[in-house]
């Protein structure tokens, strides 16, 4: 009996490592588009075997860009597949993750606020920090030279009650100027005009400006467009939340495991991006190709990269904030937003690092 242990283990070694090649011969995530970089070839399987993750191709979300490039997500994943889903606008991706078809996503503080609300606090939680800064109002300067020139003009947002809606039209209020939310008539005409068209309609004329995240306000600019205002400028210490990382709630608390291992993988891309800053734009550009069929050209990206910050802080009290300019807008109802970050795995890992842990403002689970 003694001698056969072994000769047993040996059998169940050779069984268990043959097995991801039989999954794989079976067919075993084919929805998803992998590559050696994103198998891991070595490393025990956490407690799901896929984790879906969503984010925009958008420079605002290069952590996932290029924590996704590099293999960096995958790695911290071991055995556990990393399956990627591209998504243009946060209500899109926050439907995604309410019909559970991605368990994971980078993603703005207006989607997450809207779906944590209209949720009643049961869809998700915001778990760590990606991005701070990259966004600008970029003008046609023959048209407007100062800030007060922008009253009576005509100035594109992504999308009504989006991340940069909502704080150009608090920025409308805090010049005293009059504009109707939902319309976007008034002092100023708020055109909400997707990022993809926003640079054919500076082009054309039919919009004098736009208050837009990077890469947008870059590819403005490289149509002859001026930056007139950077919006870290009216924030303390020119910080304020733009990439949130979210998780459903549902998938946090059955498998926590495969969650700080994205947050490892993540806090270690934030690393590497600010310690590499060169060969981190010239990675996320290259997923941008991959995903989008065309990388940025230099003049855009060169522009666009220094205004963002990648940071694992969500900065909460900057969400704070800006549900509170949604309010004021009339956009949202005043939330409750107690219970919205769940930062314990975040923390739980910057501890074990060494590194100071972040505060959720008072906004965490209990």
């Amino acid at each position: 009996m003694s001698a056969a242990r072994p000769l047993t283990t040996l059998r169940n070694v050779a069984v268990i490592a043959a097995l991801p090649l039989l999954l794989a011969s079976c067919g075993y995530g084919s929805e998803t588009k992998t590559d050696e970089k994103k198998v891991a070839a070595e490393g025990a399987k956490l407690s799901a075997d896929t984790v879906r993750l969503g984010y925009f191709p958008n420079l605002t979300h290069a952590t996932a860009l290029v924590g996704d490039q590099e293999g960096i997500l995958q790695k911290e994943l071991g055995g556990t597949q990393l399956k990627v889903s591209t998504f243009n606008a946060g209500p899109s991706e926050i439907e995604a993750l309410n019909a559970d078809s991605i368990d994971i996503g980078f993603i703005g503080p207006s989607p997450a606020i809207n779906g944590y609300t209209k949720s009643k606090g049961k869809n998700l939680r915001i778990v760590g920090g990606s991005a701070s800064g990259g966004v600008k109002l970029v003008v046609n300067p023959a048209k407007i030279k100062t800030l007060d020139d922008v009253k009576g003009k005509r100035i594109a947002t992504p999308q009504l009650g989006n991340t940069q809606d909502v704080a150009f039209l608090n920025w409308i209020s805090e010049k005293g100027w009059k504009v109707d939310a939902q319309s976007g008539k008034g002092d100023v005409s708020v055109l909400r005009t997707d990022n993809k068209v926003t640079p054919d309609a500076y082009k054309s004329g039919s919009i004098d400006g736009a208050w837009v995240p990077e890469p947008t306000a870059s590819k403005l600019v490289s149509e002859g467009a001026k930056v007139l205002l950077d919006e870290s400028t009216l924030w303390p210490d020119n910080k304020f939340v733009i990439t949130n990382i979210i998780v459903s709630q549902k998938f946090l608390a059955e498998h926590p495991d495969v969650v700080e291992a994205v947050l490892r993988g993540s806090t270690k891309t934030n690393e590497w991006i600010n310690a590499n800053p060169d060969k981190a734009k010239e990675s996320a550009n290259a997923k941008l190709k991959e995903l989008t069929g065309k990388p940025l050209g230099a003049k855009v990206i060169d522009a666009a990269w220094p205004s963002i910050q990648f940071t694992n802080d969500p900065l909460a009290a900057t969400l704070q904030a800006q549900a509170d300019h949604a309010v004021k807008a009339g956009l949202l109802k005043q939330p409750d937003l107690a219970g919205i970050y769940d930062l314990r795995p975040l923390n739980k890992i910057l501890k074990a690092a060494g590194k100071p842990e972040i505060s959720d403002a008072g906004l965490g689970t209990k």
